[in-house]
């Protein structure tokens, strides 16, 4: 962890170093703006980490202002150094091929306010996009047949997903609210919330809200969890109350028969290995919950690693999420590579996969390379 940080931070502070030399350049002939521009970036630079120390000692109004703006602040300095390294790119092009207009260059001073004016404004605008995109929930439907039949007469079943909510300073009860009137306008027989649900502390106000919004979910087969990292990195115990509260039942890799029908698998995140914790086997876990193996089998597991696991143990649907599909662009670019899938439907043999880009974010509330999804999964049973 100390390791994460020194490099994280050492990142961040380079690449503000790299902005705010770049702002102060073009604003040299502009002293009273270069100096605002200073001022108000350094604010922003060291509002989220400022927010979080505050949080730790004492949370209030004020450190929950910081860490919004540092969250902003995230995106908008990812976006403005990718517009950066644009504009330095075409100055050392021009530095050989000379295609800038003769013009452009005649008033230094002039051209560095147009060039700040213009980065400033698209990168504001990038990050604008992104909130409200982050923001507008998008309904995502699958369908999904299992060639096994379920027990209890059942031929169909609906289930609604939601991902990766991350509960906390930035994403709050309205936040909250809002999905659960999406999940509930589907009519479920069940809810399913693949981990990550929640990510941090709140106050104690602000957490009985979402407990309440948790407890209006109507599912008449249930509300299902399973833990993700960031359930791990807040406190795992009081994370997973947090969410018994709220009428979600937790498995860590456990198995249940729902309403006699078929079977409901869930597995420990692989975060569990961190804390020397054992994460067990498929087909133990299977085995352990005493649960009949002929009837179809749907497996939560927050993270989509190694899914051959899921495929070799007959698991019939996997449901996933943690990727964001990369939330930031273009973070979903390397975020494609990284993973086997990284969002999507994917079938591998008799087993198929969902792994959702999630309905929340985690860092900057702005998404401009995902979009937000709740996810209607339409199962029939054969």
């Amino acid at each position: 962890m100390l390791v994460f940080l020194f490099v994280a931070l050492g990142i961040y502070g380079l690449t503000n170093f790299y902005i705010l030399r770049r702002g102060w350049q073009a604003l040299a002939g502009y002293p009273s703006p270069r100096t605002a521009f200073l001022a108000v970036f350094g604010l922003l630079i060291l509002a989220y980490p400022l927010g979080r120390v505050m949080n730790g000692a004492s949370r209030g109004v004020v450190s929950d202002v910081l860490i919004r703006s540092g969250s902003f602040y995230m995106a908008l300095m990812l976006h403005l150094f990718l517009l950066l390294v644009v504009v330095d790119l075409f100055r050392l092009a021009n530095a050989f091929l000379k295609f800038f207009p003769k013009g452009f260059a005649a008033d230094p001073h002039k051209t560095g306010l147009v060039v700040f004016i213009a980065v400033m404004g698209i990168g504001l605008g990038v990050v604008a996009g992104g909130y409200v995109n982050a923001l507008h929930l998008r309904l995502r439907t699958i369908e999904i047949a299992i060639d096994k039949p379920a027990g209890a007469g059942l031929r169909n079943l609906n289930i609604a997903m939601a991902s990766d909510i991350h509960l906390g300073t930035v994403m709050g009860s309205r936040r909250l609210e809002r999905i659960v009137g999406r999940m509930n306008a589907l009519e479920p027989d069940i809810v399913v919330l693949p981990g990550d649900i929640v990510d941090e502390s709140v106050s104690r106000a602000e957490e009985e809200k979402m407990i309440s919004c948790l407890r209006a979910i109507k599912a008449p087969l249930g509300i299902f969890s399973v833990p993700g990292n960031h359930e791990y990195y807040g406190g795992l115990e009081k994370n997973l109350e947090y969410l018994r509260r709220g009428g979600v039942r937790v498995l860590q890799d456990e198995a249940v028969l729902v309403g006699g029908a078929f079977v409901l698998a869930g597995r420990k995140d692989p975060t569990v290995l961190r804390y020397q914790e054992r994460r067990m086997p498929i087909p133990e876990i299977l085995e352990k919950s005493g649960v009949d193996p002929k009837l179809p089998i749907i497996q939560l597991d927050h993270q989509p690693v190694r899914l051959i696991e899921a495929e070799e143990a007959g698991i019939d649907l996997q449901l996933s999420g943690h990727t964001h599909a990369g939330q930031l662009f273009p973070l979903n670019l390397i975020n494609k590579r990284i993973w086997e899938k990284h969002w999507g439907y994917l079938r591998k043999g008799k087993t198929q996969f969902y792994i959702s880009c999630g309905v929340g974010t985690w860092g900057p509330p702005v998404r401009t390379g995902s979009i937000p999804e709740i996810v209607r999964i339409k199962v029939s049973f054969h």
